[in-house]
């Protein structure tokens, strides 16, 4: 205990670290007062009695970060930034020019890929703006379906999202940790007391053994997190000698950490806002009054309603997010380049093709591993939705597992802020 009240200490004495902390800070404020910002022609109650009978809603409204529990003007949240992220990302598999860009070009390539992120953000952020105010305006919620008020709406909720995909930009610039992870997180922490009310309010004496093994599942989820995320395989790595006159270089030894979950909630982010596609189509289809249209409708909520073939589904995504999204990050073969130019060799392996083929094969293995740890955590709570029957099991083991790997890359992220002030 003594230990952390010193770091906090040191948090708050030091002068960029804290301006750091207080610009977060004041970003979450500003995010907050965002979202309590309606659009116009919102019957809140109505909008909050869909909101608590629709799981697709539910799960939408965390990447709102909260803002679509009030249909605020940041309502899309960071939702179309994250899937332009996704485009992007998969076109560097197919691209090698963006793969460059990405990986070798520095600052600045990744600058450029951000960039053309953002422009993809814009058209996305209007048709899931467009799909959305209509499915919502044809349940009753919205007063003003005019041409008017549509455009009117998408313009403010396109808008929303463009600003806070900058503001969560800002954080990750001049604040700690990625800002974009941040908002999701804030738009958790920010509902449970909504949550909390909700549940003694409706507390049943009966459904004792459930609760109790609701926080077991949530307790295991986070140890479970917490293991992986720290967990790590140690790569040995000697730094050759050079000798140059009197002076003697080189000869020491150190390893090269590869991590069990490389991706960290990631793959969980990207699975879910793919599985979004097919609930917000079969959604915004299921009022038409084309055959064609409600089969397809009815095809993609029948998928969206078994949970079994949803889970399996899932896990299949966030198996193959992890692979994807370690392989964009750690590339052997770039590493061994590097090895290979600073005189660094791995005990026993040839520099070279022969490291690159060592580190692929240790990174396929921890990366399993990781993979099918995080598509297991992921879908355990469709499971127990499953057989429990309550609802809030999905929802809430999914904002567990975000909210548990944001926290941790913050305090990685302090730790490190906080060593490097001390060197």
């Amino acid at each position: 205990m003594e230990i952390v009240w010193k770091k906090i200490k040191m948090m708050f004495s030091d002068k960029i670290l804290r301006s750091r902390i207080l610009f977060i800070l004041g970003a979450l404020i500003v995010f907050r007062l965002l979202s309590a910002i309606p659009i116009p022609g919102v019957d809140i109650l109505k909008l909050q009695t869909f909101i608590n009978n629709n799981q697709f809603l539910g799960v939408l409204n965390i990447f709102s970060g909260g803002g679509l529990s009030t249909l605020s003007i940041i309502m899309l949240g960071v939702g179309p930034y994250i899937t332009g992220s996704i485009i992007m990302q998969l076109l560097t598999m197919m691209s090698p020019r963006l793969k460059a860009m990405y990986q070798e070009d520095g600052e600045i390539g990744r600058k450029k890929f951000n960039q053309i992120s953002r422009l993809i953000t814009v058209p996305l952020a209007l048709v899931q703006g467009l799909a959305l105010l209509s499915f919502l305006g044809k349940q009753g919620i919205l007063g003003d379906m005019s041409i008017f008020g549509m455009i009117t709406n998408i313009s403010v909720v396109v808008a929303g999202s463009m600003l806070i995909m900058w503001i969560g930009e800002l954080m990750s610039e001049f604040g700690i940790g990625n800002g974009v992870s941040i908002i999701i997180f804030a738009g958790i922490v920010a509902s449970i007391p909504t949550a909390l009310s909700q549940f003694l309010f409706t507390f049943d004496i009966a459904n004792l053994p459930t609760y109790i093994l609701f926080l077991i599942i949530g307790a295991l989820i986070v140890a479970g997190v917490v293991i992986v995320s720290e967990a790590e395989r140690p790569v040995p790595v000697t730094y050759a000698k050079q000798i140059r006159g009197e002076h003697v270089s080189g000869g020491t030894q150190t390893y090269l950490p590869i991590r069990v979950n490389q991706a960290g909630v990631i793959p969980i982010i990207f699975a879910l806002s793919i599985l979004l596609f097919p609930q917000m189509i079969g959604s915004f289809l299921a009022t038409s009054t084309n055959a064609v249209l409600v089969s397809i409708s009815n095809g993609l909520m029948w998928f969206v309603n078994n949970t079994w073939l949803y889970s399996l589904v899932y896990f299949i995504l966030v198996f193959l997010f992890t692979y994807f999204y370690t392989a964009v990050t750690f590339d052997p073969e770039q590493i061994s380049t590097n090895l290979q130019k600073n005189g660094a060799f791995i005990p026993g392996i040839r520099p070279g093709p022969s490291t690159k083929e060592y580190l692929s094969k240790i990174l396929n293995r921890t990366t399993m591993m990781g993979a099918v740890f995080l598509g297991v955590i992921a879908v355990l709570p469709l499971v127990m939705k499953s057989i429990t029957g309550i609802t809030s099991f999905s929802i809430g083991g999914t904002s567990l597992l975000i909210v548990v790997s944001v926290v941790l890359d913050l305090i990685k992220k302090t730790d490190a802020q906080l060593s490097m002030r001390e060197y």
